[in-house]
């Protein structure tokens, strides 16, 4: 519950506060080198010309420069050491005026005023925006406290983003530093609202806690005070009661300059000369050699009359808490640091207009999602009364529910129930069933199912006989991400039910995991020619290369094949990851079908111009020969995955594909694209997703690697990479039929066991006379040297057939390590599977 409050009243300030505070970032940034853009566009003014003239002694600069003004008082002067910068002056205000006079730069040689530095005017604006947003009353009216409640609220902003985005595993450094930018839509948003926020947090509170400094007298006599155990009002109440009520005119200078100059011997960068009313002593404000910001400084303070040092203030004996309050402005930007902080502060506030954004997509994003999806259901196919899966689902929102009817739709013959109807009854009718399920807030159940959780899933279920799986949708804005369905898959694991795929999770729209769910249909008997639910934008591959890998075999022919883009530019993808390919139909069949309508491939058939016979490689094509759908009526044919088998250093994507024969002898839709009807050369529309459930866990761990047939590409993946990172001692268990023809890439692996990649190389073969064995076999045989390992450390990879071998080896595991210690690397990411 706090931390949805606290998220609560983080996105209400940031749509309230976040534009004011996108404001201040940019303006505050524009400010941060105010002195150094003026001086640049302003030679002849705030620096000299070139000249031999000698430089007139104070006296006489500001003689002159009362002078030109009608006698008007000068208030302060400041020399510069460097002989080619102007020196700068304020006059007193004139009569009846308030807050500063006039302020001009004048030329030391001859004491002319030189007036201001271009590009004043426009900071004045700047500065006016920053404090107080231009607005009416200036320091003493509404922006003063707008502004004032942003600075509040900015903290907020750092602290409860830190508290909202607290990993579960909070030192690692990479959760919280670490930018995926192949992310997108959503994703993308939340990774630069979350991370950059992370790099910039403590900026942010330091310059929010400075800028109260202006906002609120009370907060900066309380800083003060905490600093430096008193406050400015005792300062206020002493000199209010000196008063001089002595002539206006300024004293001399000679004998104050004259004893500053022997005491300081002209060692300083400017000094800024205080004149007093009256007969008060004169204040020289020395800016040190090398000064970092403008007030590290020494103050001397010096009677004019005789030359007499009355009190000298070193910045060197200042306590920290003296150096912060005296120097608020150069710790608001930076500047206390030098160069690297003020760049650091600039940087940063100019970031800031970037979560003012990322934010509001974030908002709309939230909006959109909850919008009900009730016009896209989906007819349920098939008799739900004889249906032999059953699909039930807990939404919110209705989302769940449109994935699960469009689940049912993709089987057939499934009913399709809410989580809160399924009873042991309902169970005890099917052997599958797959669960789609929403989580809600902070990890918790949607409305509608929150009896079911506390007392439904209380005791666990009977489900010994049930084979399952999870399709758990959830928002990575929270911390219990897709929460409640695992407290589904748990629950129905703790009642014997056994998984027919690892639980896949959905954030948000993440078109990924949607395709990934309905590849999983189609190895549970969906239709393999579904259109995608969620299409893809694909590139350009050339097929370079492929090679047939097992000569003979009795098994179908199993093809290592290459690709390269089109375009030179190769995405970056990681071990484990899949690659998506939007296959094209045999050129035979194409034929066959326009002859039999009599059709000319060569007709123009959009406004692209795509050819007939190139809109129908891409198209479902009827089964039926008279079946007469019109060309413009087929639905395009759906991708197909596979892990991709090498690593980015590779320069290529390899694939390992088996091919596949369907009923009627035509070799199938992927398989048959790849390894047969595409001629080489020939331009494959490919792009690769990330498969975060089977890239390595996090370290140098050793892994444990088990799979069959093709799942090799998986698995051999994740060998080359870490052959490229130096990291080896691996165990790799492998089956396939024989020794003789389906020795897969053996020549490659047992380079990887001389290198030291693999430590072991177990393989069985199922059909040999003397073997007889499956690859589960050989992980109940190693039982003990594999829960060795397991302890040492190692993470288990599994990957290759949904039917048959995954769950013979989930089992074996289960037999070797035990169901707790299974489930627990599960949740750790030391247990991964990519079943097909």
């Amino acid at each position: 519950m706090t931390r949805r409050i606290f998220f609560q009243i983080h996105w209400f300030l940031g749509i309230t506060a976040g534009l004011v505070l996108a404001v201040m970032g940019v303006t505050g940034a524009m400010l941060s080198f105010e002195d150094e853009i003026m001086a640049a566009i302003s030679p002849g003014i705030v620096t000299l010309t070139p000249g031999n003239a000698p430089h007139l002694d104070p006296d006489t600069v500001i003689a002159r420069a009362s002078a030109q003004r009608a006698g008007l008082r000068v208030a302060s002067l400041t020399v510069e050491e460097a002989p080619d910068k102007a020196w700068r002056i304020q006059f007193d205000p004139l009569k009846g005026e308030k807050g500063r006079g006039e302020r001009s730069f004048v030329d030391p040689r001859d004491g002319r005023l030189l007036g201001n530095a271009n590009g004043s005017g426009f900071f004045r604006t700047i500065t006016s925006l920053h404090r107080w947003l231009a607005l009416p009353g200036g320091g003493n009216g509404i922006g003063r406290q707008i502004t004032a409640f942003s600075a509040i609220s900015l903290i907020f902003f750092a602290l409860s983003g830190l508290y909202l985005r607290w990993p579960k595993r909070a030192l690692d450094w990479r959760a919280w530093l670490v930018l995926d930018l192949r992310k997108s839509g959503r994703n993308l948003y939340r990774a630069l609202h979350a991370v950059i926020g992370g790099w910039v947090v403590l900026f942010y509170l330091l310059s929010a806690t400075t800028g109260l400094w202006w906002s609120y007298d009370w907060y900066r006599q309380g800083v003060l005070y905490a600093l430096t155990g008193k406050t400015s009002r005792g300062e206020q109440q002493r000199d209010e009661g000196k008063k001089d009520a002595g002539p206006v005119a300024s004293p001399s200078l000679k004998q104050a300059w004259s004893a500053f100059t022997q005491l300081t011997g002209s060692q300083f960068e400017s000094v800024t000369i205080t004149l007093p009313k009256g007969k008060k002593p004169v204040d020289f404000r020395m800016l040190l050699p090398d000064a970092r910001h403008e007030r590290m400084t020494d103050t001397i303070r010096i009677d004019p009359a005789n030359g007499r040092v009355v009190k000298v203030e070193r910045y060197a004996d200042r306590t920290v808490g003296e150096v912060i309050t005296t120097s608020m402005l150069e710790v608001h930007r930076g500047a206390i640091f030098g160069l690297p902080g003020r760049l650091f502060l600039f940087v940063t506030s100019l970031t800031m207009p970037l979560f003012t954004i990322t934010g509001l997509l974030l908002y709309l994003a939230r909006r959109r999602k909850k919008r009900p999806a009730d016009e896209e259901t989906v007819e349920i196919v098939g008799t739900p009364e004889a249906a032999d899966m059953l699909v039930a689902f807990a939404s919110q929102t209705g989302g769940a529910e449109r994935l699960a009817r469009q689940t049912a739709a993709a089987l057939g013959a499934t009913r399709v129930l809410p989580l809160t109807s399924v009873d042991a009854a309902q169970l005890a009718q099917v052997d599958r069933a797959l669960f789609v399920i929403s989580t809600y807030g902070e990890g918790e159940p949607p409305d509608r199912a929150r009896r079911f959780a506390r007392q439904d899933m209380a005791q666990p279920p009977a489900a010994s006989h049930l084979h399952y799986a999870v399709l758990a949708l959830g928002d990575r804005e929270y911390a219990d991400f897709c929460a409640f369905g695992h407290q589904v898959d748990h629950w129905l694991h703790a009642g014997g039910g056994q998984r027919m795929f690892d639980m896949i999770e959905v954030d948000g729209e993440d078109a990924d995991a949607h395709r990934q769910w309905q590849q999983q249909l189609a190895a549970l008997g969906a239709r393999p020619d579904a259109p995608d639910w969620a299409p893809a934008s694909y590139g350009k591959w050339r097929l370079i290369d492929r090679r047939l890998l097992n000569p003979g075999s009795a098994g179908g022919p199993a093809y290592l094949v290459s690709l390269e883009p089109c375009d030179g530019l190769f995405p970056d993808w990681e071990a484990g990851d899949i690659a998506e390919i939007l296959p094209r139909n045999d050129p035979q069949r194409v034929a066959d079908f326009l002859l039999r309508r009599d059709l000319d491939g060569a007709t123009i058939v959009d406004a692209e111009g795509t050819m007939l016979q190139t809109h129908l490689a891409g198209a479902i094509l009827p089964d039926d020969i008279n079946d007469m759908t019109l060309p413009a009526d087929l639905r395009p044919l759906p991708h197909r995955e596979y892990s991709v088998a090498s690593i980015a250093a590779d320069g290529r994507i390899e694939l390992l594909i088996r091919q596949v024969r369907r009923d009627d002898g035509r070799l199938g839709l992927g398989s048959g694209w790849l390894t047969r009807h595409a001629p080489l050369g020939a331009e494959v529309d490919l792009r690769v997703h990330a498969n975060l459930g089977f890239r390595a866990p996090p370290g140098d761990r050793r892994l444990i690697l088990i799979g069959n047939g093709t799942g090799l590409a998986g698995l051999r993946g994740h060998l080359r990479q870490s052959a490229a990172r130096g990291v080896g001692g691996h165990w790799l268990f492998l089956g396939e039929r024989n020794a003789a023809h389906d020795a897969f890439l053996s020549d490659e692996l047992e380079r990887m066991l001389a290198d030291g990649t693999l430590e072991r190389l177990d393989r069985a073969y199922s059909r040999d006379v003397g073997c007889g064995r499956y690859v589960q076999h050989l992980v109940e045989a190693q039982a003990t040297t594999l829960r060795a390992w397991v302890e040492d450390g190692a993470a288990i990879l599994v990957c290759g057939s949904l039917e048959g071998m995954a769950p013979a080896v989930d089992a074996a595991l289960r037999t070797a390590l035990g169901d707790e210690r299974l489930e627990a690397m599960a949740e750790a990411g030391l247990y991964r599977r990519d079943i097909y």
